[in-house]
């Protein structure tokens, strides 16, 4: 097992990280900007250490401080949470350069998996089910492109390769509009992500968001740990989560949680991965697969008892995976709240003390988040302060349990979503299950 690892990551994921190393009786050193001196994981940790000033070029982005601190510490290998350099790929390859466990993929995995079109064409090779699209980039020539959108049927959806974040993306209705709309999502992809790669698909009207788990060691073993639906989204930013996925073609979900499984066989996969597909009238299309603990693992964790982060330590140990597929089995429901310091009709970040806080409890609620009365959330990084968490024997008794978690949740002192939460919860079309990702936006009249 690893000796000590640094926690390259800030709130509650750096705190939720930490919490399994010690289980594991691992060793913690937290790396933290001048304004984050006071996280609640800093004061836990075994060692801490200051990498930089408030912006996160100058601290949490800025791989020779990292590097350093972990040199510092002596620590035997670095953990970046989600966000941040968690799926960059320089980084991955200067921190195993530099003699350190990366827990994470490859580097080349992340590369490729981090690029569109050939995570598309990785995945399509491998079996998994993939949007009709262009097949790698859009050709310069305009007839060509003019035929594969015919070919693929309009409307269709022009994308930058290494885009995220709901930028460098462009739907299409009709021909008239094509290409003009790749010419501005090209300089748009280029201004962003400095590569102005883009190709096109189909798209998808009225699709959900459902993405399926995976882990798997590199050593030749990979499981899936079934799947969640992340269709409640705000400008691309998912909102709340729940696992397993509601109202599901079963034939279609097996075949599609098998390819997943394969896939990571197939490319030699290391650590936790989630693959994100779009789902609509029965089928499953890949969009991306993202190569990193997400946000919304633990509505998993609770559903099939795997704890993903300390699956994650093992496999950066050298270890094989501790369970196998048959050992995987679906618990109930789970479904998580994002609460967001932002106010709830503007949606503006909102920073500030919070004099305050009172965390829900009770049967299978859990709370991660790195909040507490006389916290200071800073105007610097995200406004995601916590996630709840609610478990219970099926997915009506979860979602009356999150509504009660979140009546008990008492935030004084900055604004949060909390509101809009409580909303959702009680949404009888949410309730009803298997709203798309147009949802949320139509309701908020955006």
């Amino acid at each position: 097992m690893l000796d000590k690892v640094l926690i390259a990551n800030r709130g509650e994921i750096a705190l939720r990280i930490l919490r399994a190393c010690k289980e594991l009786g691992i060793k913690t050193v937290a790396v933290h900007s001048k304004i984050d001196r006071d996280l609640l994981h800093v004061r836990l940790a075994d060692e801490s250490i200051c990498i930089g000033p408030n912006p996160s070029a100058q601290s949490y982005l800025n791989v020779p401080a990292i590097i350093s601190a972990a040199e510092l510490t002596d620590s035997s290998a670095i953990h970046p949470g989600y966000g941040f350099l968690a799926e960059n790929a320089d980084f991955a390859e200067q921190v195993e350069n530099s003699g350190f466990a990366f827990i994470g993929p490859k580097a080349e995995t992340i590369r490729l998996m981090g690029d569109k079109v050939s995570a598309i064409e990785a995945m399509r090779d491998a079996g998994v089910p993939t949007v009709p699209g262009s097949n790698g980039p859009v050709p310069e020539n305009a007839d060509e492109c003019m035929r594969i959108a015919k070919e693929i049927g309009y409307p269709i959806i022009v994308k930058a390769a290494a885009g995220g974040g709901g930028r460098g993306m462009r739907v299409v209705h009709n021909e008239a509009s094509l290409l003009k709309s790749i010419s501005v999502t090209q300089s748009e992809a280029g201004s962003y992500f400095g590569d102005s790669t883009v190709y096109m698909e189909k798209f998808l009207t009225n699709p959900r968001h459902v993405e399926v788990q995976v882990l798997a060691d590199g050593q030749g073993n990979a499981v899936h740990l079934y799947d969640r639906d992340c269709s409640l989204q705000r400008r691309h930013q998912k909102v709340l989560e729940e696992a397993p996925a509601p109202h599901l073609d079963e034939a279609s979900r097996q075949a599609c949680l098998q390819a997943c499984v394969d896939a990571c066989i197939k490319i030699g996969y290391r650590g936790a991965g989630t693959f994100e597909f779009l789902y609509e009238d029965g089928r499953f299309y890949f969009i991306e697969m993202n190569t990193r603990v997400q946000v919304e693992h633990p509505v998993t964790e609770m559903v099939t008892g795997v704890d993903i982060v300390k699956e994650q330590l093992r496999i950066a140990s050298g270890l094989t995976l501790s369970i196998k597929q048959e050992d995987v089995v679906i618990k109930g429901h789970a479904v998580e709240a994002r609460i967001n310091a932002e106010d709830p009709k503007t949606f503006m970040p909102s920073p500030g003390k919070v004099n305050y806080f009172h965390s829900p409890g009770g049967m299978g609620v859990r709370v991660d988040s790195h909040l507490y009365s006389g916290y200071s959330v800073p105007p610097t990084y995200d406004s995601m302060i916590g996630k709840i968490i609610c478990h219970a024997e099926d997915r009506t008794v979860a979602l009356k349990r999150l509504s009660v978690a979140l009546d008990e949740t008492f935030i004084d002192g900055i604004k949060t979503n909390i509101d809009l939460q409580k909303e959702l919860a009680t949404d009888p079309n949410f309730i009803a299950g298997g709203v798309n990702i147009h949802y949320l936006e139509k309701k908020l009249g955006l």
